[in-house]
């Protein structure tokens, strides 16, 4: 159940810009409305001053019309006092309650029943630098994009926010791009907008109705090849937000096991038109590339990554079971990761990603050294908490824990192979080495060039400094065919 409250005016026109804008409903013109939402839940103490300094904003510099709605999801404070308050002393502000929490919950009431042009949500602590509000909705305002967020981790954006979060942030989205095959940089940040019709085609596929939402809508969006535009924000971190970081990240988790599910069985999709010449991942049909549902590529490399897997799984144990007859069990471990995982790295960068020859090859060992060491930390603390809690297991006590952690460090290793040591950005990106060698080509190109324009037009001073005449003429013109070939042998 929720309950709706509207102010005297539903839209409000900024008030910077004069003159005669586009007509109403005219792509681009200034009549287009945006819509704000800001979800809350016991936010009395920041809710007056976060509305009142965008409406501020809003009112002095944003060129179309906007629209602020307050959508309070069950808070137990005085939230939805605060909220109506505010509706009753800011025009163009509306609030809306729910009786039951949930972000995700409340964006889908106020969204789906929008009667806006452009649908958009910012938390309301503002972390997010406001000036970054225009370039998020520009592009949707101007039909060139579908979705927009904003991006903490794009090239371009400052961020001021403890280790703790960067670091839980970046692993959410290396996972996102490694298991779900994401292509958008940052799917947390609290700043994101669409076009209202294409959102509201997207909300019934939408399952979840909490933090893992947004989520949910951009992989639903990037899956129907929807084009997401990206904006570089300038981000602080709140230090008084009521996020539960861990609780989120779990049920994050929880949310990317079901749409993942649902990606294999093929019930991941919208009836919204992609862009022309855009290709649906998931709809190609026969032939056509991904058909079962699997991100683009991991179809041929997950067997491939498999046999080598299992090849190596058997080479190590075998290699242990050697060792033990000498060492220690943890050093018999280490050794026998150590000769595995170079022979591991080296079959998987040629067989299951396609990279050949020698260039790069010992960067690619020492980052699947990397992996190995995480490998090795879930291996030896498997075995190491097996000796704690019995003080002699039997040998194939000892195997079995191996095979469970290695099970487990070996879905991880392919994530990170496939999102980091061999992504396909990072193998096209030229190294250090590359761009010297591509200077020092152009360098000396340059060089050439400019000795064989020298010399051309040597010829040409020599030509004309010599009597007048046809033959001289000749002389000046051959010579000046010399050096508009020297000159196009040097760009």
């Amino acid at each position: 159940m929720s309950h709706l409250v509207t102010t005297r005016s539903t839209a409000g026109q900024a008030a910077a810009p004069s003159g005669p804008g586009r007509p109403e409903g005219e792509p681009g013109g200034r009549g287009r409305l945006v819509e704000v939402v800001i979800p809350v839940y016991n936010e009395e103490r920041v809710l007056a001053a976060s509305v009142r300094r965008l409406h501020a904003y809003l009112s002095a510099t944003f060129p179309y019309a906007w629209r602020i709605t307050v959508a309070d999801n069950a808070s137990t404070d005085g939230t939805w006092r605060v909220a109506g308050e505010l509706m009753g002393e800011l025009p163009n502000v509306r609030a809306v309650h729910l009786d039951t929490k949930g972000r995700g919950r409340a964006l889908r009431r106020v969204w789906s029943a929008s009667d806006a042009d452009v649908v958009a949500y910012m938390d309301v602590d503002l972390s997010t630098d406001l000036d970054a509000f225009l370039p998020l909705v520009a592009p949707l305002i101007s039909g060139h994009s579908d979705l927009a967020i904003g991006s903490r981790l794009s090239r371009g954006s400052a961020v001021v926010r403890g280790p703790r979060r960067e670091v839980i942030s970046r692993c959410y989205n290396l996972l996102l791009r490694a298991t779900l095959a994401a292509r958008f940089s940052d799917a947390q940040c609290g700043f994101k907008a669409g076009r209202t019709e294409i959102v509201q085609a997207l909300l019934p596929v939408v399952e979840d109705q909490e933090w893992f939402f947004d989520t949910e809508l951009l992989l639903l969006a990037e899956r129907t090849g929807l084009r997401i535009h990206e904006v570089p924000v300038d981000w602080v971190d709140d230090p008084d937000s009521r996020v539960d970081v861990l609780r989120t990240a779990l049920d994050d988790v929880k949310g990317m096991a079901r749409v993942g599910r649902r990606m294999l069985t093929g019930g991941f999709g919208a009836p919204v038109s992609g862009r022309s010449g855009a290709r649906t991942r998931g709809q190609d049909g026969p032939g056509g590339g991904e058909g079962d549902g699997l991100p683009s590529g991991m179809r041929r490399q997950l067997p491939v990554f498999a046999v080598i897997g299992a090849v190596s799984t058997v080479a190590q144990l075998a290699l242990f079971v050697l060792l033990r007859l000498v060492m220690g069990p943890l050093t018999a471990n280490a050794l026998s990761l150590v000769v595995t995982t170079v022979g591991n790295t080296a079959a998987n960068r040629r067989f299951t990603f396609g990279v050949t020859g020698s260039h790069r090859a010992v960067r690619h060992q020492v980052e699947g050294g990397l992996t190995f060491l995480l490998g090795l930390g879930l291996s030896t603390g498997g075995l190491a908490l097996l000796h704690a809690t019995a003080a002699h297991p039997a040998r194939w006590v000892e195997v079995a824990a191996m095979v469970a952690a290695n099970a487990v460090a070996t879905l991880v290793r392919f994530l990170l192979m496939r999102a980091w040591i061999f992504h396909p950005r990072r193998l096209s990106r030229p190294d250090a080495a590359g761009r010297a060698e591509a200077a020092g080509h152009a360098d000396a190109t340059g060089h050439a060039g400019a000795a064989g324009r020298a010399e051309a037009k040597g010829r040409v001073d020599a030509a004309s400094a010599s009597t007048g005449g046809v033959a001289d003429a000749a002389t000046g013109a051959g010579a000046g065919a010399e050096v508009a070939a020297a000159e196009e042998a040097g760009r």
